[in-house]
């Protein structure tokens, strides 16, 4: 909803202006260079907004504000996804969901070139979704006597950044956070060559005071990897790997800041940002698994001594890496939200910032109450990821893209058709399995 709000702005305005497109609208097989609008004034055209300006945002700080929303709390739970599939059956998933991903980011940028218009993208700017990044499990000790911590931050930290009127800033934190979640990947590396293999520990010892850098669970008594594996935790696990590929509201709202826009160019930093967000998601999951093995839990970190110094400065890195990637979440949402209750008004500072505190004190909220970090994986990568990734993208292609440029049976729109209903099948799958898994009592944790 967050997205097609957006987009139906723009066909709203198609058709106040006679039901054709504007003139220099972008077809789905035709780009250029000057995709937004040009500074030269058109006496048919609105005048220029407050929020109107033209993208400046380099191709590199994209890719890291791409990145960014790409990467969250999903990464702690890959090595537990990995644990229930096999490591060659999780990575040939991970390719799969990370390849399907770049081809519905494809169809979502062909959408925006065939209702660009006047002032077409722009509407997008601010885009919608914020369901990545509500989790704070990561904090350990922090968490269970924090609240009051998490609501600091929130203000010091978040609000400010989440107060900027143009995305393109946050380039340098979704930098910095990137940066952090590259250190949390080479502990892990590290972790695995130090620790090692514990054959004929018990949690006993492994939890005893004279073993600081020894995890605080057992471990698998054979430490063998397994290459495929299948089981009732299956139904957490791709919607975990799901979950972590999720940046679709986040697109648009990146590509009408990138410095000459075209529908390629964005697609180069999707491809790029996807394509590195894939290695650290493999390596992070393998090492992590491998460190563990059957017995890594769903939050990786928890896995590990909280008496590490170098966990603990860990934890701090994945902390600071989610906190930064919340306000770049925050600007979809607020965007859909100013477009679906205030299509027709202007800009004003006092709802900007009325919208961002009510969205973190619901995201606060949120943090707070909810109990495993699992739950959020399973049920958020269950819905919201197959909607945003399969659903919505092909429902936008087949519904926009006219039938003069692709008739309905073409093999694009055949290719988008099948692509909505693999992922309706893939939301009813996990759902069920999911329920049944609940309804059976086959909700615990493997290996604990």
């Amino acid at each position: 909803m967050d997205i097609s709000s957006a987009v139906g702005m723009e066909l709203q305005d198609s058709k106040m202006n006679g039901g054709a497109l504007p003139a220099d609208a972008v077809g789905p097989s035709q780009e250029h260079e000057d995709f937004l609008p040009s500074d030269d004034p058109v006496p048919e055209r609105k005048p220029v907004q407050f929020m109107d300006f033209e993208g400046n945002t380099s191709f590199g700080m994209s890719v890291f504000n791409l990145s960014n929303a790409i990467m969250g709390s999903g990464i702690l739970g890959l090595a537990y996804a990995m644990s229930h599939t096999g490591v060659i059956f999780f990575l040939a998933l991970l390719l799969c969901i990370a390849l399907l991903s770049s081809y519905s980011i494809h169809l979502l940028l062909t959408c925006a070139g065939v209702v660009a218009g006047t002032e077409g993208i722009r509407a997008c700017r601010e885009g919608s979704g914020g369901h990545r990044h509500l989790s704070a499990q990561c904090w350990g000790d922090w968490y269970l006597k924090g609240n009051f911590l998490i609501i600091i931050v929130s203000v010091i930290i978040i609000l400010p950044l989440a107060l900027m009127k143009h995305l393109g800033y946050l380039g340098y934190t979704s930098g910095l956070s990137l940066t952090c979640m590259l250190f949390f990947l080479v502990s892990v590396i590290y972790k695995k060559f130090q620790i090692g293999c514990a054959v004929g520990r018990n949690e006993t010892a492994v939890t005893s005071e004279d073993s600081p850098d020894v995890p605080r669970q057992g471990f698998n008594i054979s430490c063998e990897a397994h290459m495929f594996t299948v089981d009732s935790q299956m139904s957490y696990t791709v919607p975990i790997m799901a979950f972590a590929f999720v940046c679709h509201p986040e697109v648009l709202p990146i590509y009408t800041e990138l410095c000459r826009p075209t529908q390629r160019r964005m697609q180069a930093v999707a491809n790029v940002s996807i394509g590195a967000m894939f290695f650290m998601y493999a390596l992070t999951a393998t090492f992590g698994y491998l460190t563990f093995y059957s017995s890594v839990e769903a939050e990786l970190l928890h896995m590990y001594s909280q008496r590490d110094l170098l966990i603990l400065c860990v934890r701090l890195a994945v902390l600071v890496a989610v906190t930064l990637t919340v306000p770049v979440v925050l600007f979809p949402i607020r965007r859909a939200l100013q477009q679906l209750l205030f299509p027709s008004k202007a800009f004003s500072w006092l709802r900007h910032v009325a919208i961002a505190l009510i969205l973190l004190v619901l995201v606060n909220v949120l943090v707070i109450c909810v109990p495993t970090i699992r739950d959020i994986f399973g049920v958020i990568g269950s819905t919201s990821a197959p909607s945003l990734i399969f659903i919505l993208p092909s429902i936008f292609y087949l519904r926009i893209v006219p039938s003069d440029t692709e008739p309905l049976f073409s093999w694009p729109k055949i290719q988008a058709l099948c692509f909505g209903i693999l992922g309706v099948l893939f939301m009813a799958i996990s759902l069920g399995f999911m329920f049944t898994n609940w309804a059976t009592g086959h909700n615990h944790m493997s290996g604990h």
